[in-house]
Parts: C-alpha cells; sequence; structure tokens
C-alpha cells in the first residue's frame, strides 16, 4: 500500500496540503500506541507500524519535493543511485553557473553571490513555471508516459539546481 492509498487519496503531485495534515491528525488518533496498551503484543506491534506508516506518509506527502520523488520512486521511474542525463544545454548553462561560483569561491569574491543566486533563482522560477501546468494536469490513470518523462526531467534539474544553491549558501555562510 502507497502513501496515497493509506490516505485514502489520488495519487497527485499537488495535494490539499490541509486534506494530508487533516488525515494525518485523524490516522494520528486511531492508531496512537496508547490505545491499544491493553492489547495483545500483536495488535501493539501492527498498530506501532500503522503509527510509523502514518508519519511517514504525513512527511513525504506534506512536502512537494518529497513527494514528488515519491511518485516517481513508486512509478519505478527514479531509483537509488541512478545516473540520469540531463539535456546538454542545461548543463551548458549549469556549467556557466558552476565556473561563476569556482570564481567567487576562488577570489572569495562574496559580491557576486547575489548575482549567481539570482541566476539560479531565475532558472528555477521559469522550470516550475514551465512545469506547472504539466502537474496540473496529471492524471495518475490517463497520462501518459512522456508526462511523467518530463516530471522525472523537471526533478532531477531541480535537484541540481538546489545543491549548486546549497553550494553558494555554504560558502556564504562560511565568510
Amino acid at each position: 500500500m502507497n502513501y496515497f492509498e493509506f490516505y485514502g487519496m489520488p495519487v497527485s503531485f499537488l495535494v490539499n496540503e490541509d486534506e494530508v495534515r487533516e488525515k494525518y491528525i485523524e490516522l494520528s488518533r486511531k492508531y496512537h500506541p496508547d490505545f491499544f496498551a491493553s492489547e495483545t503484543e500483536g495488535k501493539q506491534q501492527e498498530v506501532l507500524q500503522l503509527s510509523t506508516l502514518n508519519t511517514k506518509a504525513f512527511q513525504t506527502l506534506s512536502d512537494f519535493d518529497r513527494r514528488m520523488k515519491y511518485i516517481l520512486e513508486i512509478k519505478n521511474l527514479i531509483h537509488e543511485g541512478e545516473r540520469y542525463s540531463l539535456p546538454q544545454s542545461f548543463l551548458m548553462d549549469m556549467m556557466e553557473i558552476n565556473e561563476a561560483l569556482m570564481e567567487i569561491k576562488m577570489a572569495s569574491d562574496v559580491s557576486r553571490m547575489d548575482e549567481v543566486e539570482s541566476q539560479i533563482n531565475s532558472t528555477l522560477d521559469t522550470m516550475n513555471r514551465e512545469i506547472a501546468p504539466v502537474l496540473w494536469d496529471y492524471n495518475d490513470n490517463v497520462s501518459a508516459p512522456e508526462v511523467l518523462a518530463k516530471i522525472k526531467d523537471y526533478y532531477y534539474k531541480k535537484k541540481y539546481l538546489l545543491r549548486i544553491k546549497e553550494s553558494l549558501d555554504t560558502f556564504g555562510d562560511s565568510q
């Protein structure tokens, strides 16, 4: 049973986060281990597993990036340690950003950090605008494999950009 089934929700990249939170609270009450203290050890273990499943489901479904990764995993589209080939044009753009980041680090020139961060944010904004209609139109029972391929591509591009941004933030914090 996947997290969406556990919460009685359709598989979707865009969920009602209030609904997710309400379902989490409802199931937290239903499967709270204290309510089963007088039950058999087997029943207590079952409830503990359901309580843990509820927590993991909430942590995943309430976070957009985790939810996206999870859906791609349950669709067997991404795997741990996968070496995904990003488009050459994207990699060329990232090479420019990485070179600028290296120059900043080598020269300890924090004044250009805002420029690089702005470039990263601009790229992320563009990507988000482009993927939004795809995410809104996604229907688990109908969407073609190309739709999931676009989402997978977005996922890896975003992951790449966030790593660069994290590197930039780490460098900025050390200055």
